[in-house]
C-alpha cells in the first residue's frame, strides 16, 4: 500500500463512522405536490456536515421543483461498503426505496467503495450492475438519475475513475440518465469543507445543487 492510498484508507474509517451519532433525518421530507423522488447515497447525500438537513443538495432541489423527496441515504454507504449500518431488521436501501414506488430515482453511490477497492473490486463491479438492474426492474416505470460517485480530497485513487466507470456502464445498460463530472464539484475549494474535513458544509451543498440543478436543466427536469 503506498502512503497516499494508506492516507485514504484511514480517512475512510473516519468518513464512514463520521455523523453516525447524529440523530437520522426522516426519510421522507414534505415537499410539494410533485413527483415522488428517493434517493439512494451515502453521507454526500444525506447531507452530513451540513448545518441542517434543509441546505443538503437533494433537498435544495427537491423544493426547488416541487418534490416530494424520500431520502434515506445512509453514513459510508457503498455498493458494497456498510450494507450493515442501515439495519438488517429494515431491509436495504434498495428495497426501501422500492417500496415508495418513487416516479424518479437518484443513485449517487460509488464514493465509500474506493476504500474497498483492493481487496473487493470484482464484488463492487457486479453489485453496481445488481443494484441497478433491481432497481430498474422493479420500477419499471420510473426515470433513473445515476450520478457520478462524489469525491471529497483533490487526490484521486485510480479506482475513483474505475468505480466511475462501471457506474456509468451499469447507467447505460438500464437506459438511465447519467451525470458525470460530479467527482470533481468541490474539488479545489476547501472553504467548502465542514470543519471534520471530510464532508461539505452548507457553501458546499449549496455548490453541489447549484451544479446539480444545472445538469437536470440540461435534462428537463
Amino acid at each position: 500500500m503506498t502512503l497516499k492510498s494508506l492516507r485514504i484508507a484511514v480517512a475512510a474509517g473516519v468518513l464512514a463512522l463520521a455523523g453516525c451519532s447524529s440523530p437520522a433525518p426522516a426519510a421522507e421530507v414534505p415537499g410539494g405536490s410533485g413527483p415522488l423522488v428517493a434517493f439512494y447515497g451515502d453521507s454526500y447525500t444525506l447531507g452530513t456536515g451540513a448545518s441542517s438537513y434543509d441546505e443538503r443538495w437533494s433537498t435544495v432541489i427537491s423544493a426547488e421543483r416541487g418534490w416530494r423527496e424520500f431520502n434515506p441515504s445512509v453514513n459510508g454507504l457503498g455498493f458494497v461498503n456498510n450494507r450493515s449500518l442501515y439495519g438488517e431488521d429494515s431491509g436495504d436501501l434498495p428495497s426501501l426505496i422500492i417500496e415508495q414506488d418513487p416516479d424518479i430515482v437518484f443513485v449517487t453511490m460509488g464514493l465509500n467503495d474506493n476504500f474497498s477497492y483492493d481487496r473487493a473490486s470484482e464484488k463492487i463491479e457486479a453489485q453496481i450492475d445488481a443494484d441497478l438492474t433491481r432497481l430498474h426492474d422493479a420500477l419499471p416505470d420510473a426515470r433513473f438519475i445515476v450520478v457520478e460517485p462524489f469525491w471529497y480530497t483533490d487526490e484521486r485513487p485510480e479506482s475513483l475513475e474505475v468505480i466511475s466507470g462501471w457506474v456509468a456502464d451499469a447507467a447505460d445498460r438500464i437506459g438511465a440518465d447519467h451525470i458525470e463530472g460530479a467527482s470533481h464539484w468541490i474539488e479545489g475549494h476547501p472553504e467548502w469543507m465542514a470543519s471534520d474535513g471530510l464532508h461539505p458544509n452548507d457553501d458546499g451543498y449549496a455548490e453541489m445543487a447549484k451544479r446539480m440543478d444545472e445538469e437536470l436543466d440540461a435534462l428537463g427536469l
